[in-house]
Parts: structure tokens; C-alpha cells; sequence
């Protein structure tokens, strides 16, 4: 290859981890620091992986070396992203690639080193997949997996295309020797619902059901060969005012097949709530449409 070319395309990766630097912080939370990445004003979106067991108080360090406190606005189980707010921060958000990231792309990890120097690594995207289960009843719709070797410190860092755009949030996981990336979209959609609400709007409705079999008899032609059956009813709940009993099974929900709570809950995201939607119903042998208002989850 014509060393020339071979100096063009070493200035342009440079060049672009450069751009994207800016906007990429140490986080200290624990006794090794980690990264994090500039969402917003005076907001820091990083991993729970990068803030440890660091209680309530983190300190940003900025590319100057200013250190400065920070606080924890909140942070999501499912993908184990968090959001820390640093008052007088005065670093400009990270901006993001408007470029969908392909496998084969060439991307480029930044995160800041134990002693605040930018350190970067570089890989392809070798795999865009999902959904990847991080707990029980918990999964994120999808996720980035890359050659490019990472190291813990780059929890919570930047994963940049080429021109130094956000691609996705780097984490400390590996599949199969690939490092995990949580893309962009998830990733600002996450902050965005952290910073406002601490936590993420989930939907409710107030009971608890167990998968059970239905003999054909009772299924209907084309119908699934499992529900669910409602084992509990709370007091108040929306699922109480709208008449659901212990013992009904509940095979659809706004016309979506039910097959397991965790079925249910991946239904109730925050889009439904306040909205009134069907459900479908076997009380006994007879068939039956509910309608429901879908409440909010409490957060606490």
C-alpha cells in the first residue's frame, strides 16, 4: 500500500479521535477510574461498571485536569447505563454519527487512561445483534461487538466511526473475546429518560401471572399453545378496576400473543402508559375483550 495513503488514513483516525476526545471524561467511582461521555450539559453518561461501589459522590475530571463533583440522576438495570449531573462542567456534548454502523465498519474506542491521557483502540464492527439478556426479565434490544481490544478503563467510553461521531457507549463486557457496545440510539434515548426521570417509565397494570398450557379446546384456531395465567390481583391496581380476576388467563394484550410475564412486561414499555388497550381473556371456557388503562410503574 502507498505510504502516502497509509499516512492520509493515520491523520484521519487520529483526526477523529481527536474530535471526538472532547467529549470524553474520566470518572472516578471507583479505585480505578473509568470513562464516561458528555450527553448533554452538565450531564456525564457512563456505565454502572465505571462508578463501583462508590455511594453517592463521583468526581469528573475534564481533558484540562479540572476536577469536579458529581451526582448520580440515575441509572438503568437493563443496560447497566447511568447518568451523573456535574454542575459547571462546560463540556460540549458528543455528537453522534448519522451514519447506521454496518458489520465491517472501522470504528475507533476512546476512554480516558488512569491519568487522564486519551487512549484509543481500533477494530471493525464484527457483529449487530440481539436481543442480549443482562438479567432476569431484562435484555437490550441490541448490542455492538467489536474487534477493537478494551481494557476496563474504557467502561463507559466512546465507540466513534471514523469522522469521530458517536457510534455507540463502550462498556467493560466481551462475548466470545468481542467487546460489547451499546449503540448510540439506545444509549441517548437511556440518558434521556434518566436525566428527566431518574429511572426508566415503565407501563403497569397490577398482577402476576404463571405460563400455562391451554388444551385445544380452549386455545382457538391459531392461537399460541401457552398464556397466562393471573395468580394475583393488587388492590387499586389497574388490572382491579378493570375487573381481572385470580384464575383468568390472559392470552393477548393490544393484540400481542401472551406467553410469559416476561412477555407482558416487554409490552409494557413506556409508550402505553396512559393509553387504554385491549385485553384478551379466557374466564372459564368463555372468551372475553378487557379493556385496560395501562398505568405507571413506581419507581420506588
Amino acid at each position: 500500500m502507498d505510504a502516502l495513503l497509509l499516512t492520509k488514513v493515520s491523520d484521519e483516525m487520529a483526526d477523529a479521535v481527536a474530535a471526538v476526545a472532547s467529549a470524553v471524561v474520566q470518572v472516578q467511582g471507583r479505585r480505578r477510574p473509568a470513562s464516561g461521555v458528555v450527553y448533554a450539559d452538565d450531564l456525564v453518561l457512563t456505565t454502572a461498571g465505571a462508578l463501583g461501589r462508590g455511594g453517592d459522590s463521583f468526581r469528573i475530571r475534564r481533558g484540562d485536569h479540572a476536577t469536579l463533583d458529581a451526582e448520580l440522576a440515575g441509572w438503568d438495570p437493563t443496560t447497566s447505563l447511568a447518568v451523573l449531573k456535574v454542575k459547571g462542567l462546560g463540556v460540549a456534548p458528543a455528537a453522534l454519527s448519522q451514519t447506521p454502523a454496518r458489520v465491517g465498519h472501522l470504528a475507533i474506542a476512546v476512554a480516558r487512561s488512569w491519568s487522564n491521557a486519551v487512549t484509543a483502540s481500533a477494530g471493525i464492527v464484527a457483529v449487530i445483534g440481539g436481543p442480549l439478556p443482562t438479567g432476569r426479565r431484562r435484555a437490550i434490544a441490541e448490542v455492538i461487538r467489536t474487534t477493537a481490544p478494551m481494557h476496563d478503563g474504557f467502561a463507559g467510553g466512546a465507540f466513534a466511526d471514523t469522522t469521530g461521531r458517536l457510534v455507540g457507549i463502550t462498556t467493560a463486557a466481551a462475548i466470545r473475546g468481542l467487546g460489547v457496545v451499546i449503540p448510540a440510539a439506545i444509549a441517548w434515548s437511556t440518558a434521556a429518560q434518566l436525566a428527566e426521570h431518574g429511572g426508566l417509565k415503565r407501563g403497569y397494570l397490577g398482577l402476576a401471572g404463571q405460563p400455562v398450557q391451554l388444551p385445544d379446546g380452549q386455545r382457538g384456531a391459531g392461537r399460541p399453545e401457552e398464556a397466562l395465567l393471573v395468580v394475583n390481583v393488587s388492590a387499586g391496581s389497574p388490572a382491579a378496576e378493570a375487573g381481572l380476576l385470580v384464575g383468568d388467563i390472559l392470552m393477548e394484550f393490544d393484540g400481542h400473543a401472551v406467553r410469559s410475564p416476561e412477555d407482558l412486561l416487554d409490552l409494557l414499555g413506556a409508550e402505553r402508559i396512559g393509553r387504554i388497550v385491549p385485553l384478551r381473556l379466557l374466564r372459564g371456557t368463555a372468551s372475553m375483550e378487557v379493556r385496560i388503562a395501562v398505568g405507571e410503574r413506581p419507581t420506588r
